[in-house]
């Protein structure tokens, strides 16, 4: 099974999904993100999406999931580069990403994690 590597840069871990999420794959990344963030105490995921030209109701209620499960580690998520064609599926499927921060590209992405620091107390 293929696992999408995750890069720390400060208290940020970065998650470049670059293949085709498979259900084993999607649930392995839930599963290795809340044991980085519970291993680094990061207080920011972002998962950049960009290279996904589709996204099924199962990889958008484990994008949620990770959400959550972050959340519940302090820490904030932040999905970015989302392509209009995932975005019109993830409606199209009545899924909300409830609790999910999206921003358009990684550089918003990282102010969206910044400002959230600042509003947490945080600093870094």
């Amino acid at each position: 099974m293929e696992r999408i590597p995750i890069l720390r840069m400060g208290s940020t871990l970065l998650v470049t999904i670059q293949v085709d999420m498979l259900d084993q794959t999607a649930l392995a990344l839930q599963d290795d993100l809340a044991e980085r963030i519970a291993k680094t105490g990061a207080s920011g995921v972002m998962i950049d999406i960009s290279a996904l030209e589709i996204v099924d109701s199962f990889v958008g209620r484990i994008l949620a999931s990770i959400s959550g499960i972050a959340r519940i580690l302090s820490a904030t998520t932040v999905v970015v580069g989302m392509q209009p064609a995932v975005a019109i599926t993830l409606v199209e499927l009545g899924l909300s990403l409830e609790g999910v921060k999206t921003a358009l590209n990684v550089e918003r992405g990282l102010e969206v994690l910044r400002r959230a620091r600042e509003e947490s107390g945080l600093v870094g």
